[in-house]
């Protein structure tokens, strides 16, 4: 059932997944400065209560959130009595994902590997004991360099199979650096060798792609004419929400996953009217850019 809602439902994906080294600085947008807590522990404590400020609100519903992201220390925290993904799920049938990676590789042939994940079978089976329905990591390619690329998607497909044989649907994001010169070159290639790697899957194994906004309008489009892609997906990246929405709009079958777009703007010292507001109305911008496209 999850995933035929990821397959046919409308809605876009919300990363919920900061992590340890960018959650002081989603704390800080979100109003929350270093000096008010005093350990990490503190820190995620602030984080999860973000998060559960945003899944709780009844203006996050199926209706235009397609599935999830969470951090590891997300999943196993409560919201309500039960777990994230649980509560989710039970209350507002929108699947959940888990992002697996553990942080990245220092730059070495113009891409950051992703660091080798510790014992990822045992968090396989935990993701499934918590109904998760799959898996996202995040890999980033600054410069032009075939062999960096190459070696950033073999990393991702050994890994999705891994996932894919626990019956999990992984979120390959092959992250290319908005910045990047010769950007629209890195993603054609980026795309060939994504192609070449979707020849050697089975047809039942089914996974999703997450990718920066490309440079050429509608790049990634042709990879949905195979069987094994059940979406495309976009971040957000370093775009404001405004420039990430524009960007998307652009790209006709693309939807987004965004983390920083979808919180712009919202502030722990809002009133929950203020907070309701705002973020329906970027839950509705973001929609929109998903589904509402600018006709070529």
């Amino acid at each position: 059932m999850k995933e035929e809602i990821l397959e046919k439902r409308k809605g876009f994906i919300a990363a919920l997944d900061q992590s340890g080294g960018s959650s002081a600085k989603t704390l800080k947008l979100y109003g929350v400065k270093e000096s008010d807590y005093k350990s990490e522990e503190e820190m995620f404590a602030y984080i999860h209560q973000m998060r559960k400020r945003i899944i709780t609100n009844p203006k996050f519903t199926s209706k235009h959130i397609l599935g999830v992201i969470l951090f590891k220390k997300t999943m196993e925290s409560f919201i309500d009595d039960r777990y994230t993904a649980e509560y989710l799920w039970e209350e507002k049938e929108i699947p959940s994902f888990l992002k697996i990676d553990v942080g990245l590789e220092e730059l070495d042939a113009g891409v950051q590997m992703l660091k080798e994940i510790p014992d990822l079978d045992a968090l396989l089976n935990e993701a499934l004991k918590h109904g998760i329905v799959g898996t996202k990591m995040r890999s980033v390619i600054k410069e032009y360099n075939e062999y960096g690329i190459k070696k950033v998607i073999e990393q991702q497909f050994k890994l999705a199979k891994q996932i894919m044989a626990k019956g999990l649907i992984p979120i390959i994001e092959p992250e290319v650096d908005i910045k990047a010169v010769g950007k629209e070159k890195i993603e054609m290639y980026l795309k060939e060798q994504i192609k070449i790697e979707l020849r050697k899957l089975k047809t039942d194994q089914k996974l999703i792609f997450k990718f920066t906004l490309p440079t050429k309008i509608n790049l990634y489009d042709e990879l949905l004419r195979n069987k094994n892609v059940l979406r495309i997906v976009a971040l957000s990246g370093g775009y404001s929400q405004e420039e990430a929405c524009d960007l998307l709009k652009q790209n006709k079958k693309m939807i987004a996953s965004f983390s920083r777009g979808l919180l712009e703007g919202l502030n722990i010292n809002q009133s929950e009217e203020e907070f309701t507001k705002k973020l329906e109305e970027s839950i509705l911008n973001i929609y929109d850019a998903s589904f509402k496209k600018i006709k070529s």
